[in-house]
């Protein structure tokens, strides 16, 4: 079995993860979603980015990578949240 050779940049990452973040949240406000369910949709908007845009022409890559800038966004997420929150019982 051969593993993919998966290409991916320093800008892919830079870009992909904040535009998740933002669409999630914006996704979340203009829908009334319930934020049980933003983690999966971060992680669908990760699959996309990364199959139709980072890794166009691998698919496995892109499943792949995919996992990764949905995963990075639900972490940074809930890391600026965590953040902030002490911040504001400080």
């Amino acid at each position: 079995m051969n593993f993919p050779i998966i290409h991916t940049n320093f800008w892919d990452a830079l870009i992909a993860i904040p535009v998740i973040m933002i669409l999630t949240q914006l996704i979340k406000i203009y829908f009334k979603i319930p934020n049980r369910f933003i983690p999966p949709i971060a992680l669908i908007i990760g699959l996309l980015i990364s199959i139709f845009i980072s890794h166009r022409h691998n698919l496995v890559a892109g499943i792949f990578m995919g996992w990764f800038y949905g995963y990075a966004a639900i972490g940074n997420y809930a890391a600026l949240k965590t953040s902030l929150i002490a911040y504001r019982n400080k």
